[in-house]
Parts: C-alpha cells; sequence; structure tokens
C-alpha cells in the first residue's frame, strides 16, 4: 500500500516558520502540535529565514515577496527566449 505525500499551502508553511522564528517554539513542539515532522520544519525555518534577508529561494517561496519574484523571473527568461527566437528568423 502506497503512502500518500502530504502537501501544505505557502501560507501553512509561513506560518509554521514564522512560529519558530518569531515566537521562539523548538523545533520539536511545533512538530508535535502541528504534527508535521521535524526536518521539514528546520528546512522551512531556515527558508523563512533567508527570504527575509533577501535570498531568493530554490524551491517555492513562502512568502509573497519572493513568489513574486520568482514569477517576474519566470516571465523575463520566458521573455528572452522568445526574442532569441525571433532573431534568428
Amino acid at each position: 500500500m502506497t503512502k500518500k505525500r502530504r502537501s501544505f499551502s505557502p501560507e501553512f508553511k509561513r506560518e509554521a516558520a514564522r512560529l519558530g522564528l518569531d515566537q521562539d517554539y523548538t523545533t520539536a513542539q511545533e512538530s508535535m502540535s502541528l504534527g508535521v515532522g521535524e526536518t521539514v520544519i528546520r528546512y522551512w525555518v531556515d527558508q523563512l529565514n533567508q527570504e527575509r534577508q533577501g535570498v531568493t529561494p530554490k524551491g517555492k517561496a513562502l512568502t509573497p515577496e519572493q513568489r513574486r519574484i520568482h514569477e517576474l523571473d519566470a516571465r523575463c527568461k520566458r521573455l528572452e527566449q522568445e526574442k532569441d527566437i525571433l532573431k534568428r528568423d
């Protein structure tokens, strides 16, 4: 029997990470109260901390600002590719 992988919204991840950063919850406390593994909580906390320092994440962003940056980067990349295609013709 296969186990279905759970997915969490960016808002849930951000709030879970915020508990660790802003309200001094330990990873173990968060893990038990939210029913999520400690490793995942640690990853989200690290990611939110980096985003707050202005580092653009490689995965899905937690903060709205970083999500917007991802969208704009993808759009720029697509437009550059289209421009390159038009130049070749």
